[in-house]
């Protein structure tokens, strides 16, 4: 009797260790499935980040910036390296604490090659205030204030209020000089022409600077025709100072006077 029951002992006991040997097994089983898995995402990663490691970047939309400032922009870090990363966290962002940029996108063009697009704010000219620059929008909006004069962007003189504050509307006398002021900025934009100042009288009447010599464009009406026209006389006025009038230009009077001084 003592031996069958011993013999019973050494089996369950023989039973347990072989249960123990299992699952020893099988957590050994798994734990190199996880090392191996591991190892494949590794592997991938490290597939995925050089296949799509940014080697060659293009840049529209900007003219406040260069190219190179865009790209130290948006490129910071490790994992901005990679285009797919980049693709995701650039999808039509919104940029705070840069000035003139309102959101930037990026697109992946092949593997390690992508596509920066900056969104500029619509600036259609600035005042001078205090020793700064405020450039406001099509609104009248001041949407930036700055210490550095932005090339392509016309000074506004002439305009009467007391006083400004940022991301507010710029409080003169009459708002309807913003959209004349929008209409003459998108019409030398249209021919191409750059000015210096545009310059409003009390009758909201434009002139227009270039060098040392201005243009009196007058009211809105024909101004189409009045642009149009001074982007074939311009090339003449430079270097002289003068006045060229063109405030009386209309259908039936063509004539253009240019003044020496």
């Amino acid at each position: 009797m003592r031996l069958v029951k011993g013999g019973k002992k050494h089996v369950t006991t023989s039973r347990i260790e072989e249960q123990l040997a299992r699952h020893s097994m099988r957590k050994k089983v798994s734990l190199l499935i996880v090392l191996v898995i591991i190892l494949l995402l590794m592997v991938a990663g490290v597939f995925v980040f050089e296949k799509y490691k940014i080697r060659t970047v293009y840049v529209e939309g900007n003219t406040h910036y260069t190219d190179e400032e865009i790209e130290d922009m948006v490129l910071k870090g490790t994992l901005t390296k990679n285009s797919i990363y980049l693709s995701i966290l650039y999808r039509n962002k919104e940029i705070k604490g840069i000035p003139f940029i309102e959101t930037m996108d990026v697109s992946i063009l092949t593997a390690d090659t992508i596509k920066i697009t900056v969104y500029e704010k619509a600036l259609a000219g600035y005042i001078e205030f205090l020793g700064q620059y405020m450039y406001f929008d099509k609104d009248g909006i001041i949407v930036e204030s700055s210490s550095e004069r932005t090339v392509g962007i016309p000074q506004v003189t002439g305009l009467k209020y007391g006083y400004v504050v940022l991301y507010e509307k710029l409080p003169v006398e009459d708002d309807s000089i913003f959209k004349q002021i929008l209409s003459i900025t998108q019409l030398l934009n249209k021919y191409e022409i750059s000015t210096d100042k545009i310059y409003f009288d009390d009758a909201l009447n434009m002139t227009l600077y270039f060098g040392e010599a201005k243009v009196m464009i007058g009211s809105q009406d024909y101004l189409d025709e009045k642009i149009m026209k001074l982007k074939y006389i311009l090339p003449e006025l430079n270097g002289k100072k003068g006045t060229l009038r063109m405030e009386n230009y209309s259908e039936d009077m063509k004539n253009i006077t240019f003044q020496l001084e």
